[in-house]
């Protein structure tokens, strides 16, 4: 056990430090090169910057921070796995990687078609930004190379809505977690085949693994907290006097530990009033948590000895 936690330190510790070469090599100062890569492999979001990384404008630095983000949303057992048996095989049979990816690759489309339908860049800066806009916003890092008002409206709904999927599990990443989102598929999959077989028994099944019902039964509880704390949420801010837009994004952006919004919070939160920041504050902290953690501490059985 400690030799598996030195390794996951050192694991953290050597991205760390590449992120900050690469960002030296793309043209950061010191300073900013450390800010950013202490904040990219944390999944944070922080910049030092107001616009965040659309102040340095340059494209290298996107590609860096893309490929740096996507790395830390990875389940940190595959890359335990992979530096101690030097076998990076694990990353391509990981059931919830693959899906992951996929469903990046598909919203990275979406988004470069809409973008280009537009015409606002070159076809290499609208595929940079793609990419990174979308990694972003799936990692729930949050961080941001453009102004979000300034995109086609699609766009910034589709990113908030990756988000609440987020990362995968034991990485530095929020969000529902994509093997949870992974496993509500695959059930409602076998659904829809019960539906056209009655009599059959389908096992959930994740690969070869067959997924007691406990599990599924805890992934649809989560979910429903989930869904019960981003709605109740709402309806505080909207008692703040907020507009739905704003409350909507905010709500869930913090729930999924995010950052950016949409509505008045497009550019940051400085604008809402403070009723609302101090339910914004609790609901990271619900987020950071996962939930549980945090209400079980509101419960009377809790607190009986």
């Amino acid at each position: 056990m400690v030799k598996q936690k030195k390794s996951l330190w050192f694991i953290y510790l050597f991205l760390t430090i590449l992120c900050f070469f690469c960002y030296r090599f793309s043209g950061m100062t010191n300073f900013d090169a450390v800010t950013h890569a202490f904040t990219t492999i944390a999944i944070g979001g922080f910049s030092n910057y107001d616009n965040s990384f659309a102040y340095f404008s340059n494209n290298f630095i996107y590609l860096f921070a893309s490929v740096f983000m996507f790395l830390s949303a990875i389940s940190f057992s595959l890359h335990f796995v992979a530096f101690n048996k030097i076998d990076i095989t694990g990353y391509f049979k990981d059931k919830e990687l693959r899906f992951y990816t996929t469903i990046i690759f598909v919203s990275f489309i979406l988004i470069f078609i809409v973008l280009q339908s537009t015409n606002a860049n070159g076809n290499f800066d609208t595929l940079i930004l793609s990419v990174f806009q979308t990694i972003s916003f799936a990692t729930t890092t949050g961080f941001v190379s453009t102004d979000q008002s300034s995109l086609p409206l699609f766009i910034p709904y589709l990113l908030i809505a990756l988000a609440g999927m987020g990362a995968c599990a034991g990485s530095t990443g929020g969000g529902l977690k994509a093997i949870r989102v992974y496993i509500l598929f695959r059930q409602a999959k076998n659904e829809l085949k019960k539906l056209i077989h009655p009599s059959s028994v389908i096992p959930l099944k994740i690969g070869d693994n067959v997924i007691d019902k406990e599990i599924s039964d805890s992934v649809w509880g989560f979910v429903s907290v989930y869904l019960f704390a981003l709605f109740f949420g709402i309806l505080l801010i909207l008692a703040t006097g907020i507009n739905i837009e704003t409350a909507f994004s905010t709500i869930f952006s913090c729930l999924n530990n995010l950052g950016p919004a949409l509505g008045d919070a497009t550019e940051n939160y400085a604008s809402l009033n403070d009723a609302s920041k101090i339910i914004l504050s609790f609901t990271m902290i619900l987020g950071r948590l996962e939930i549980y953690t945090l209400l079980v501490l509101f419960t009377t059985f809790f607190w009986r000895s």
